[in-house]
């Protein structure tokens, strides 16, 4: 690991932008949404410092100034020049995953952020909020704190009851402190599959193959798709599908 991936308090704090045109305003939108106050000023007392300049040897020699004063730089699109680079960022607010790639190809961050897109749901943020707000009630309900990160645990696994990956209701936490057992999601889902490409996969169904517990699908299920599945999930020939035999999430999948 050559880099260490950290997330940085920039509200109402000064950060140096150098630079303009397309390159400038893209750090500028990212850096106003964190909360900073961008400045051109190079002098500055600021926290970060980011040079979008289009001209190498300009920008080069903006940067050797701003490390010069003991600043974190980022050279946009220089990732040698770079003290740090700015991931390709999945917003849930307060949930955020950052995927980068050290310089290396923002264009693989983005695709990467782009397909986690479409497996997380939009609530995520807000169970991230109502696990905050609840703090006081979990820790009444399971006092011991190992029964307590049990208790979590559970509730966060593939097709639990705070299943991070499906799409909860705004009363999820109560119902889980009031039934932690109730709502595990168990039983036998089928999917029918029209497509090879993994990328042709609904949400829905994306959802199900990182949830499932154990899946039958038919011999010419495409590996492509199969690989979406939980590492740890069992996996079977439809052939051998036997409902009475099934226990927590199964998915049955057909492809035609």
């Amino acid at each position: 690991m050559d880099q260490l991936p950290i997330f940085v308090t920039l509200k109402n704090r000064k950060v140096i932008l150098l630079g303009s045109g397309e390159m400038a305003d893209a750090k500028r939108r990212l850096y106003e949404r964190a909360g900073a106050v961008l400045t051109d000023d190079e002098q500055a007392q600021a926290a970060l410092a980011v040079v979008a300049i289009e001209d190498d040897d300009e920008a080069a020699a903006a940067v050797k100034r701003l490390k010069a004063r003991g600043l974190l730089v980022n050279a946009v699109d220089r990732s040698a020049l770079c003290d740090y680079t700015t991931p390709a960022i999945i917003d849930r607010d307060p949930v955020l995953i950052a995927i980068g790639t050290g310089g290396a190809s923002a264009g693989l961050a983005k695709a990467i952020r782009q397909r986690l897109e479409q497996m997380l749901p939009a609530r995520l943020g807000q169970l991230a909020k109502g696990l905050f707000t609840a703090r006081g009630q979990i820790k009444q309900r399971w006092p011991d704190g190992s029964d307590r990160r049990r208790a979590i645990d559970a509730a966060l696994n593939p097709g639990g009851t705070l299943d991070p990956f499906a799409d909860q209701d705004a009363d999820a936490i109560d119902a889980w402190l009031n039934d932690p057992e109730a709502g595990n999601q168990t039983g036998v889902v089928e999917v029918t599959l029209h497509s090879a490409d993994p990328d042709d996969l609904t949400i829905k169904q994306a959802r199900l193959l990182g949830q499932a517990d154990a899946i039958y699908a038919e011999k010419n299920t495409p590996d492509a798709v199969l690989i979406r599945a939980r590492a740890d999930a069992e996996r079977f020939d439809l052939e051998a599908f036997d409902a009475t035999q099934v226990t927590g999430l199964t998915l049955v999948i057909r492809y035609s």
